[in-house]
This record gives C-alpha cells, structure tokens and sequence, in this order.
C-alpha cells in the first residue's frame, strides 16, 4: 500500500498492486487495472518510487545487493 494526495490535499491509501500505468500531464495519472484513473498531487517519479518501495517491501523486487569490495594487498 502506498500513501498519495488527492489534487485536493486529501490523503488516500492505495495498493500498488492495481497500477497499470503512471502518466504526467501535467498533473500526474495513475490508471489502474481496474480501468479507473486517479490525479494525484506527487509527481511521477515519487509514485514509481513509492511504488517500487512497496513491492521491494514485498520481496518481489530485490533490493539492489552491493559487492563487497575486493581489499588490495
């Protein structure tokens, strides 16, 4: 679940789960799978984070794994 803002200022709570796609035109559009749109306050690049963020927190996506460095001699 994600928290965005209505164009209104009101808050809602979203599950991530149901975007299709995320538009910016200039306000930001979030379709879902259920054939609704929404206009929300964030911009595109924060509800994709937001939403990576969740399903990272789902385990779905992996969260990016740093090699250790290699210790010179």
């Amino acid at each position: 679940m994600i928290k965005l803002t209505h164009l209104s200022g009101d808050e809602f709570v979203l599950n991530a789960d149901l975007i299709r796609y995320i538009e910016r035109r200039p306000d930001t559009f979030v379709s879902l799978t259920t054939g609704e749109r929404l206009v929300v306050r964030e911009s595109l690049d924060e509800v994709m984070r937001r939403a990576l963020d969740y399903q990272r927190s789902k385990h779905l996506i992996p969260a990016p794994h740093y090699a250790p460095q290699a210790v010179s001699r």
